[in-house]
């Protein structure tokens, strides 16, 4: 499908050497013949008027057009009265390509119950879009400059406000640098540990072991796996590691979704005092609870000791590229540098619109309205599996939009999802998450149903129940 330029097309590069011995008509048509051979202006797309042409290139208009009426002579381009001049449909066939093996397409999933993706259908555009011009509208024209890399005043105050009133954080816009999503919190706060001579970096296990591990190597570490059990991470298991950073997930935690007790959390809070260590909390889905009382960020314990990385991935969509960290003061200036030699920092004009959001209440209003989004997905879950696949025992259901599945000891999990495939199912194997193998011989599937409507939830399941149910 040619490009569609609207309005004036954009301008096309054409250099004439006037002190050459070649004739300039000459070179125009050699240049435009040459842009359509090598694909540069493609079938079907729109050149420039013969009036615009001769403006920008200082010819007359004349020679312009006797240029263009050559080209089409010679089946370069196309034009028709009152239409624009357009290269001619297949003024230089593609070359061929080696063929390729027959590849079917794949049917449509039934249902993809892949974990970690919120409902995409229901990003509040309309209010992103009032939050966007709200932001224009008032944005002083000083402010589209390069902006403090540590992020937008006006964001960092509402977000270290929302933090402290919602998840107990003990955070002050002076210490939060606004960054590009989970990814890049990551990165600026291993780069400030490494700095500080931190060597190895421990992660949970379940958890995310290849984006613990590239993230580790990337800052010069090496990554090593802890244990996590229905308390949260092992501590124990902790101390006998080398490592003087720790990456996990308190609140609920990836992907087997228990809570961190409370004793472990002052445990771990001891391990970092006495190490001369960090934890790096990623509060990833703690928006989004059902049946348990709120539990708050393991940052407000230890400000000094823990590193906060929060997002609106889930909440609001991984398109926007939009998180933060609540920075330790010892860590400040070496993530605050790290951001501003990564990329001089965040785009200001989404950043002012996201504090807006916050600010108007819109992004609650989102939340609750999400809440029940996913609590009913949820219970279609629960109700779906009771019907189709009772002796399968679900957890980590009290928060977030995915659960566990429990097959039971011997089961094999790839079996299990390569069969839900060919009956068009998504599944996916808890082995994905580990980095040491279940040596239980547990099988289990992390099961999201954050992107997946009810009907399709009910229908994944009751496709797969006897496979799930063994």
């Amino acid at each position: 499908m040619p490009l569609e330029w609207s309005g004036l097309s954009p301008e096309l590069l054409l250099t004439l050497d006037r002190e050459s011995g070649e004739g300039l008509r000459a070179q125009l048509e050699r240049q435009i013949r040459d842009a359509v051979r090598d694909g540069r202006l493609q079938d079907g797309e729109r050149l420039p008027s013969s009036r615009e042409l001769a403006r920008r290139t200082g010819l007359s208009r004349g020679l312009v057009q006797d240029c263009y009426a050559q080209l089409q002579a010679e089946g370069y381009l196309a034009a028709r009265v009152g239409a624009a001049t357009t290269v001619a449909s297949r003024a230089c066939p593609p070359p061929v390509p080696a063929p390729a093996p027959e590849a079917r397409p794949s049917p449509p999933l039934i249902a993809d119950f892949r974990s970690g993706v919120p409902d995409l259908a229901s990003f509040p555009l309309a209010d992103w879009l009032w939050a966007l011009r709200e932001a224009g509208r008032a944005l002083p024209t000083a402010a589209l400059d390069y902006g403090a890399p540590q992020g937008a005043e006006e964001l960092r105050d509402v977000l270290a406000g929302y933090q402290r009133r919602v998840r107990a954080a003990a955070a002050a816009p002076e210490r939060t640098v606004v960054c590009s999503g989970y990814a890049q919190g990551l990165a600026l706060a291993l780069d400030a540990l490494a700095a500080r001579g931190v060597r190895a970096l421990a992660f949970e296990d379940p958890g995310a072991p290849a984006t613990a591990s590239a993230a580790a190597a990337r800052a010069g570490m090496t990554a090593v796996p802890v244990p996590v059990d229905d308390g949260g991470i092992d501590v124990r298991a902790l101390e006998a590691t080398e490592a003087r950073a720790v990456l996990v997930t308190p609140a609920h935690q990836w992907p087997t979704g228990v809570v961190m007790a409370a004793d472990r959390r002052r445990a771990l809070i001891g391990w970092a005092q006495r190490r001369d260590g960090y934890v790096v909390e990623d509060d990833y889905d703690a928006e989004f609870r059902y049946d348990r009382e709120p539990v708050g960020a393991l940052q407000g314990l230890a400000p000094d000791r823990v590193i906060a990385v929060g997002t609106v991935s889930k909440s609001l969509a991984p398109a926007l590229r939009l998180g933060w960290l609540l920075c330790p003061p010892a860590l400040l200036a070496p993530v605050v540098a790290s951001k501003e030699s990564a990329d001089r920092g965040s785009p200001t004009l989404d950043q002012v619109a996201l504090a807006r959001l916050f600010a108007s209440g819109r992004y609650d209003r989102h939340l609750r309205r999400m809440r029940g989004v996913y609590a009913a997905r949820r219970a279609a879950l629960v109700e779906a599996l009771a019907v189709h696949a009772p002796g399968v025992r679900l957890t980590g259901l009290a928060a977030g939009f995915h659960a566990v599945a429990h097959l039971g000891a011997g089961r094999d999990e790839q079996r299990v999802v390569a069969e839900a495939r060919a009956r068009h199912v998504g599944l996916y194997a808890m082995a994905a998450h580990c980095a040491v193998p279940d040596r239980g011989g547990r099988a289990r599937l992390v099961l999201g149903f954050g992107n997946v409507g009810e009907r399709a939830v009910a229908r994944g399941i009751a496709a797969v129940g006897d496979l799930l149910a063994g």
